[in-house]
C-alpha cells in the first residue's frame, strides 16, 4: 500500500456527528469530482473506502438514487476504480440547488457559505483530498498535491489553504495533462495540511522518517569526513615516507639536522600517524603547523638531491 493510500484510509476513518461537518466534506468530493452538474455528478476513485464514505454520506444527508460500479484495473496500478453516479437528473438537481450553485452558472466556484467556519473548511479539504489528492512517500520526498479539474476550482483551493490561520500555507499551481495541480514542497507544510484534514497518524509518520532521514545524513556526513581525512592523511603520509626513503638511499638519515631525524624516524615506525600525532610524539612535543613545516623542510631536502 501507498503511503498515499494510507492517508485516505485514515481520513476515511475520521469519526464526524455534526451534520453541517458532513455536509461540509461531501460537498469537497463532488466539487472536486470530475463531473458536478445540476443535471450529473459522478465521482471516480481507485480508492473503495472512498467510494463507500461518498456514498454513505449522500445516503444520509440527501437519499438520492446511487448507481455503483467497479470497472476495471486502472493501467500501472493495483486497484480498480470505484465509480459513484447519480442517475436521477432530480437528485442532482436537489443537491446542486443544497450548495448553492445553479444551472446558469458561467464557471463552477467554491461557495464560500458552505464552508463558514474553520471546523467546515477541515472537513471540506478532507473531501477535496480525498478525491483528488496525494502525497509522496516521506522517504523519497515531500511533495503533496491536488489535482483540480478546473482552473477557477484551483484558484478557489489556493485562497481557502492560504486562509487558513494556523497555517503558514503557500499553495503552487501548474498544468498537467489538461487538469491543474495545487501543490506543496517542504515536510512542515505537507504535516500541517494533513494534521488539520484530520490524518495526525501519517503527519507524525512523515516526521519521524524526516528525523530518522536527519540522523541518517548526519551520519553519512561525518563518515564522509572520517574517509577523506583519512584519504588526505594517507596520501601526506606516503609522500613523506617516499621522501624519506629517497634521502635515506642517497645520503642516509643521519644527514639530516636532528630535529629532521628525529620526525623522519618516527615518520617511517608510524606511516597512519597524522601529523598532529606525530608532532606530539617527539622527545619535545610540538603543534601540528610545527610537525607540518619539518616535514616540508624534509620534502624539499629530497627535492633538491
Amino acid at each position: 500500500m501507498s503511503f498515499s493510500s494510507e492517508v485516505k484510509n485514515e481520513l476515511c476513518s475520521v469519526s464526524i456527528t455534526d451534520t453541517e461537518q458532513k455536509r461540509a466534506e461531501l460537498y469537497g468530493l463532488l466539487i472536486f469530482s470530475k463531473v458536478f452538474k445540476s443535471n450529473k455528478m459522478t465521482l471516480s476513485t481507485e480508492h473503495s473506502e472512498i467510494s463507500k464514505r461518498a456514498a454513505a454520506l449522500l445516503e444520509e444527508l440527501y437519499v438520492p438514487i446511487i448507481e455503483k460500479e467497479t470497472l476495471l484495473r486502472v493501467r500501472t496500478t493495483e486497484h480498480y476504480l470505484s465509480k459513484i453516479s447519480l442517475i436521477n437528473p432530480d437528485d442532482c438537481a436537489r443537491i446542486f440547488d443544497d450548495y448553492g450553485h445553479h444551472s446558469s452558472d458561467i464557471s463552477l466556484r467554491v461557495n464560500r457559505a458552505n464552508i463558514s467556519s474553520d471546523e467546515l473548511s477541515a472537513a471540506f479539504l478532507r473531501g477535496a483530498f480525498e478525491v483528488c489528492g496525494s502525497v509522496s512517500d516521506p522517504m523519497k520526498s515531500y511533495h503533496a498535491e491536488f489535482c483540480v479539474p478546473h482552473k477557477n476550482l484551483s484558484t478557489d483551493l489556493c485562497k481557502i489553504l492560504s486562509e487558513i490561520p494556523e497555517c503558514n500555507f503557500y499553495p503552487k499551481t501548474v498544468v498537467r495533462s489538461g487538469s491543474y495541480v495545487v501543490y506543496f514542497k517542504g515536510s512542515e507544510q505537507i504535516c500541517d495540511l494533513l494534521t488539520y484534514i484530520g490524518a495526525t497518524n501519517c503527519a507524525m509518520e512523515i516526521m519521524g522518517t524526516k528525523a530518522v532521514k536527519q540522523v541518517r545524513n548526519n551520519i553519512n556526513r561525518r563518515i564522509n569526513s572520517e574517509v577523506a581525512n583519512i584519504t588526505k592523511i594517507a596520501s601526506a603520509s606516503a609522500k613523506q615516507l617516499a621522501a624519506i626513503k629517497k634521502i635515506q638511499e642517497k645520503h642516509g638519515i643521519d644527514s639530516l639536522p636532528d630535529d629532521l631525524r628525529e620526525i623522519a624516524l618516527l615518520r617511517l615506525e608510524n606511516p597512519e600517524m597524522s601529523l598532529r600525532d606525530l608532532g606530539q610524539n617527539l622527545s619535545v612535543p610540538i603543534s601540528r603547523s610545527g610537525a607540518n613545516h619539518r616535514m616540508s623542510r624534509i620534502l624539499e631536502y629530497a627535492e633538491e638531491l
